[in-house]
């Protein structure tokens, strides 16, 4: 196989999966050999001992891929970290400066 050609992963997917699920709650375990993100969506107004919540997917990993996985994460926070900063300066019409000055 010529490892100099680019590929392009062609991915497919029903309307309903397009859709995707709302968590607000995740939790991360693991094995010796893979990876698990069980993602939920929690009701954290409950004023109860017990806050109830609903499993709405659960994902396994492989080591690598959720490496691969953290570093695709953090350079789309760090993205988004800066599109927000950049909303908020006064000059994109962010919130004027605290000492009245523009």
């Amino acid at each position: 196989m010529d490892d100099d050609r680019e590929r392009h992963i062609n991915i497919h997917f029903s309307p309903d999966i397009m859709a995707g699920v709302y968590s607000n709650f995740a939790n991360v375990s693991h094995s010796e050999y893979e990876f698990t993100v069980t993602f939920a969506r929690v009701d954290h107004e409950v004023d109860d001992d017990e806050i109830p919540g609903v499993v709405v997917s659960r994902v396994n990993l492989s080591p690598r891929f959720m490496r691969e996985l953290i570093d695709a994460m953090e350079d789309n926070y760090s993205k988004w970290q800066t599109s927000e900063g950049i909303k908020n300066l006064p000059e994109f019409g962010g919130p004027e400066d605290p000492r009245g000055e523009q």
